[in-house]
């Protein structure tokens, strides 16, 4: 974060608002624990600030400090809807266009607060007064890290609460610390916040340990029917709606399943495409290793973007349709999947 917009921020925040936070549709651990974090920071400063999602978040994350006071702006759009018309600052974070939050993007783009964007992804848009965007941080946890550390010039304030949000933040954007992302200063960042209360074995445990039956059966249903094209390196898996609903699905059953094809030898390229009756799409997540982008892959053919090794996308044919697709733009692509 650059001097101009922390001495931005400190001035915005030099007097009481009341601040609304907003994460994007179907938030994830980084989503949920940066707007957490962010809260208890700015709560802590005497502001009044609330966290609403668009939608809900996954039960993995139902255990994190201040969760209980999120407002789901599809159950209570009435609420949400007077607290960003009230709002004189609105903090957006883990994504970088309105439309990544579905049916609030109408309410947000008639707000009257000043915006404010920290964000990790490619291709920000322009809608902040204050626009905190850099691609190559592991997580927008370690950016609210920063964030704060701009704003009071050392960490001091960074409370046990704060601390365990952006832990699961951090921890889960970079794969347990494994992607490309996570650099010798995440780990810096990491350890200060365990050294400021951080729970690292317990928030490991509670995201990753703590399976339903259905999250379960779903990743059998989901191993069993992956496909793997072992010319182009790439494994894909489909879900159908039909094997999510027997198998009792519940919103974060998929959430990873689609980095089990990187665990595979010789595959650079995993996808996983989810048949979602209710809104009318196939949900897509690409991954890959290496120098092979699915941002741009997935921004050129499925309506998507994101991270050069993890994006989402999505299609409004047949789950049939979308792998055919799929199947097909390989070729074009295969001397970029050798490896």
């Amino acid at each position: 974060m650059n001097k101009e917009d922390s001495k931005t921020v400190k001035s915005l925040l030099s007097s009481p608002h009341k601040i609304v936070i907003i994460p994007h549709k179907n938030p994830d651990g980084d989503a949920i624990g940066s707007t957490l974090g962010l809260m208890h920071y700015l709560k802590n400063k005497g502001q009044q600030a609330v966290v609403i999602a668009p939608n809900d978040f996954p039960k993995f994350l139902k255990w994190m400090p201040g969760q209980e006071e999120i407002i789901i702006f599809e159950n209570d759009k009435e609420v949400a809807e007077k607290y960003i018309t009230e709002a004189s600052i609105i903090f957006t974070l883990d994504f970088n266009h309105l439309s990544r939050v579905g049916f609030m993007q109408e309410t947000l783009e008639a707000a009257e607060g000043t915006f404010i964007m920290i964000d990790h992804h490619q291709a920000p848009s322009d809608y902040a007064k204050v626009t905190y965007s850099d691609v190559h941080m592991s997580s927008t946890c370690e950016m609210v890290y920063n964030f704060i550390e701009a704003i009071e010039q050392d960490t001091s304030k960074i409370t046990s609460k704060i601390a365990n949000c952006l832990y699961t933040g951090i921890m889960t954007d970079t794969g347990s610390f494994k992607y490309s992302s996570t650099t010798s200063r995440t780990h810096r960042v990491v350890a200060d916040l365990i050294d400021r209360g951080a729970e690292n074995m317990a928030i490991h445990n509670k995201v990753f340990d703590t399976n339903s039956p259905s999250r379960l059966h779903i990743l059998g249903c989901a191993l069993k029917n992956m496909v793997i094209l072992e010319d182009y390196h790439t494994a894909y898996i489909t879900l159908s709606q039909e094997e999510l609903d027997e198998n009792e699905f519940k919103k974060g059953d998929t959430e990873g399943i689609v980095n089990y094809g990187l665990t595979l030898d010789n595959i650079i390229f995993a996808v996983i495409f989810i048949e979602n009756k209710d809104e009318g799409i196939i949900k897509i997540s690409f991954r890959s290793q290496g120098n092979f982008s699915v941002n741009e892959f997935a921004r050129a053919h499925f309506e998507g973007g994101g991270h050069d090794n993890a994006a989402g996308g999505k299609s409004n044919v047949s789950l049939e349709e979308t792998t055919a697709k799929f199947v097909a733009l390989l070729d074009s692509y295969k001397d970029q999947l050798k490896g």
